[in-house]
């Protein structure tokens, strides 16, 4: 789950981030009022949930409360990666010294949380891990300890020579570290963490993802869901109980099992082709299910192929193969379908099929060899 920046600063705040004050406002005039509060000078930030705002023109610095309510207007209601602003974050100016990066994520590979620092701030940090990965100092914390203390100031002098700024910023990533594992978080970060002339360290931007499987455990982070910000297919999909993630592909892949699904898109990738979504109907033997998954997939206008690939286990061919009756009974199919179905009733959900004119196929190549063809 992502959460919007206003949300982050403010789970950083809770937990001693030092933050600056900003306010939310979802029209010009309330971007004005704030600024007129934060005595005139401020930026003017959308929230969405997108990155590369600033490129986008999402964000930008005010001079005056009348500015401000100019760069909202222009600002609000735009759209970035086709997601529609309707809010934004407004915050006093800062002067900035200079700039850093700290994030925490989620690192599959290591099979750990992993902090990454580096000076090369306020720029995307894939970009500085392309061209100076140098730049880039990371470290996997062990969860039996957490970041201990001598770790977190080793980190801090690698950001900065002065030694105020590297204790300030071994401080600040101590309680990151606590706000990331406290909120069920994939990534957290700042960027930039900036030092001021007065020498502060402050986080002027908070960035957060959420593990929608720790939700269930933290009510308070849940309620931060914007369900006006997500992809409508996808929080559909979510309230049916499947997995689905809208992708740029043309062949919608419908799949059992996470690991199937990700065999799939990787075997249209191999025949030349670009999977749509990654689409798993889970072990259920719901036909509703399926009849939702036909659905999301034909409503993708990017969509010009369809493939079901399921391995009957727990799900149970005869009732994807009726799912896939009632969706094609209930809609006008404007694109092929090729089907796959091997296991559990197999025979009996070919038969289903066969007898309503679809053809089900069990080699899994020559499926997705097929649907690849079929959509070009």
């Amino acid at each position: 789950m992502n959460i919007h920046e206003f949300q982050a600063r403010r789970i950083f705040a809770s937990h001693g981030i030092p933050v600056p004050d900003a306010e939310v406002a979802t029209t010009p005039d309330e971007a004005a009022a704030a600024a007129e509060r934060f005595g005139g000078r401020v930026v003017v930030k959308a929230q969405i949930h997108a990155g590369g705002r600033g490129k986008a023109g999402g964000v930008k610095l005010a001079a005056s409360p009348a500015e401000a309510r100019i760069n909202a207007e222009h600002v609000l209601g735009m759209k970035i990666k086709g997601i529609e602003v309707r809010r934004v974050l407004v915050a006093p100016a800062e002067e900035i010294a200079s700039e850093a990066y700290v994030g925490i994520v989620l690192d599959r590979a290591r099979q750990a949380d992993t902090i990454m620092v580096s000076s090369e701030g306020g720029v995307d940090i894939e970009e500085v891990a392309a061209t100076m990965p140098e730049a880039i100092r990371k470290l996997a914390v062990d969860p039996r300890y957490g970041l201990l203390n001598h770790q977190a100031t080793l980190l801090g002098h690698h950001l900065y020579d002065d030694p105020r700024a590297a204790r300030q910023a071994a401080s600040i990533l101590g309680k990151l570290y606590e706000a990331y594992r406290a909120s069920g978080a994939t990534l957290a970060e700042i960027n930039p963490l900036i030092v001021n002339p007065a020498g502060e360290v402050k986080a002027i931007d908070a960035k957060m993802n959420i593990d929608d499987n720790a939700l269930f455990r933290l009510p308070d982070i849940a309620a931060l869901r914007d369900l006006e910000a997500e992809n409508p297919a996808e929080a559909r999909a979510r309230e049916a109980e499947l997995s689905y993630i809208q992708l740029d592909g043309n062949v919608g892949c419908c799949v059992n099992g996470a690991g199937l699904a990700m065999a799939t898109m990787d075997l249209v990738k191999y025949y030349g082709g670009e999977p749509a979504n990654f689409l798993d109907i889970g072990g259920s033997s719901n036909p509703e299910k399926v009849v939702t998954a036909l659905e999301l997939m034909t409503e993708d206008p990017g969509v010009t192929s369809i493939l079901f690939n399921i391995f009957g286990g727990i799900t149970r061919c005869d009732d994807v193969a009726n799912g896939i009756v009632e969706a094609t009974s209930r809609m006008e199919l404007r694109v092929p379908i090729t089907i796959r179905l091997t296991g559990t009733n197999e025979e009996e959900g070919v038969a289903i099929l066969a007898e309503h004119g679809f053809e089900a196929m069990i080699d899994m190549d020559r499926a997705v060899e097929t649907a690849v063809r079929r959509g070009n």
